[in-house]
């Protein structure tokens, strides 16, 4: 998502209240409800120089992380490439649901990278072409007629695989070649983030369909025979709609392969070796803006706070393969990776190291001890979401209108998510930075 601008003041520990409203796109949500209650943190004690070498350290462990975070990714997006592959060889039910594990799989790397955008402005502005959402997926293919897009948006019904031409306000668009370039060249087409040519989200559209169940049980369901040619095949344009999914996977592939290279260890001028010339607060500064701000702007305020108030399941992380709950855990684990210095490779190996906890532990053991309890109570509060969908009420589920338990679930994330960032803060003036001021994207809490 796009991100609005930072907060103004420091947000401290709060419990807060949520109601739901409306549904759709096209229908705004109310404003959020006054907190009901206010913790105030306690007043930070002076904080102490952080020393320079015990700084680095820190922040090269972290560089550490983030290569491996992005080889995982990239190596599970080239396991999906793979079984896209095989799927468009041979559809069927069968490579069909593997492409679909394929997809789920590559997500638990990507979602445990997003922590690291918010500090790091090379990865914030790739971003865009490869996680944006929600989308306006009559951009891309057929959609039923219920279907409801973003007020004002000129490309919403393009159907790009129907069409070798598409027309957005006065211009027509060439769109008969369908290949990477090319669809990177129609994100925001017309000036609207909705259209998302793109990314995870484009390639899960494309395996799963549509969600046509609103805030009741299931996912998508597109059929393997949209992928047939010739007898027995269903969607029409099958030839282009395979081109697609083909192009958007390997365009993931080369996205994902540029920011690995920008985090090679031992490359003269990448940005990696930019970060670690850089002094040592610098980058402890960008480690904690990032957790920060995707704990409170992003996680709590974008991908739970907006959908519950307006109980919209097209609000969403992951809504056409109902994998929501997972990004939401992952997302929280990235950001406790980040101050642990901690990363569980796709191969099981764990990597440890210098971390943001063993510095602020040395200036103020109650702050990290504090930071560290937040961190691992709000694990505990997505680990019930993911529970919940496990045993089949996934997250679209918990936000519906009337689910009164179910809302409540996602509330006690996002005042998890709210407090821990107040204490994000309190480490971050330990270190000497006092002024964080992580991105709320312009929600109040």
């Amino acid at each position: 998502m796009i991100r609005m601008p930072l907060a103004t003041a420091s947000l401290l520990a709060i419990a807060i209240s949520l109601a739901g409203c409306g549904e759709g796109k096209d229908k705004a949500a109310a404003p959020a409800p006054t907190p009901a209650a206010t913790a105030t943190a306690p007043a930070p004690a002076a904080a102490g120089k952080v020393d320079e070498a015990a700084a680095k350290a820190v922040v090269a462990h972290y560089a550490d992380i983030v290569f491996a975070v992005y080889s995982d990714a990239e190596s599970t997006a080239k396991t999906l490439q793979s079984a896209v592959d095989a799927f468009l060889a041979k559809p069927n039910a069968d490579t069909l649901k593997a492409a679909k594990a394929a997809w789920v799989a590559a997500r638990v790397p990507y979602l445990q990278s997003e922590v690291f955008r918010f500090g790091n402005t090379i990865i914030d502005d790739w971003e865009g072409q490869v996680n944006a959402w929600p989308l306006d997926e009559g951009l891309i293919d057929y959609v039923d007629k219920s279907y409801e897009h973003a007020l004002g948006n000129p490309g919403a019904t393009a159907n790009i695989i129907a069409n070798t031409e598409v027309q957005v306000g006065e211009d027509k668009i060439d769109v008969k070649d369908i290949i990477p370039e090319k669809l990177a060249s129609l994100n925001e087409l017309g000036g609207s983030e909705a259209n998302v040519a793109t990314g995870y989200h484009a390639i899960e559209f494309l395996l799963w369909g549509q969600d046509l169940n609103g805030t009741g049980p299931g996912a998508g369901n597109r059929p393997a025979s949209d992928y047939l040619e010739g007898t027995g095949a269903t969607g029409g344009h099958n030839d282009r709609r395979r081109a697609y999914l083909k192009s958007v996977t390997q365009l993931l592939v080369s996205d994902l392969e540029e920011m690995v290279g920008n985090w090679k260890p031992n490359v003269a001028d990448n940005y990696r070796a930019t970060l670690e010339a850089e002094p040592g607060e610098t980058g402890l500064r960008k480690m904690l803006f990032g957790m920060g701000s995707l704990s409170l702007g992003e996680l709590a305020g974008e991908r739970m706070k907006v959908s519950l108030e307006a109980n919209s399941p097209e609000d969403e992380h992951d809504c056409f393969s109902d994998n929501t709950h997972n990004s939401q855990f992952y997302d929280a684990k990235g950001i406790r990776n980040v101050y642990l210095g901690e990363y569980t490779r796709v191969d099981g190996t764990k990597m440890t190291g210098a971390s943001l906890s063993s510095l602020v532990a040395k200036a103020d053991p109650a702050a990290d001890s504090a930071l560290k309890a937040d961190l691992e109570a709000t694990e505990a509060k997505m680990q019930v979401i993911v529970d919940h969908a496990n045993k089949g009420e996934h997250y679209d589920q918990l936000i519906a209108a009337g689910n009164t338990a179910g809302n409540q679930i996602v509330r006690d994330a996002i005042a998890s998510l709210v407090k821990q960032t107040g204490s994000i803060e309190a480490a971050a003036g330990k270190l000497g930075i006092s002024d964080l001021n992580p991105d709320n994207a312009d929600h109040e809490f």
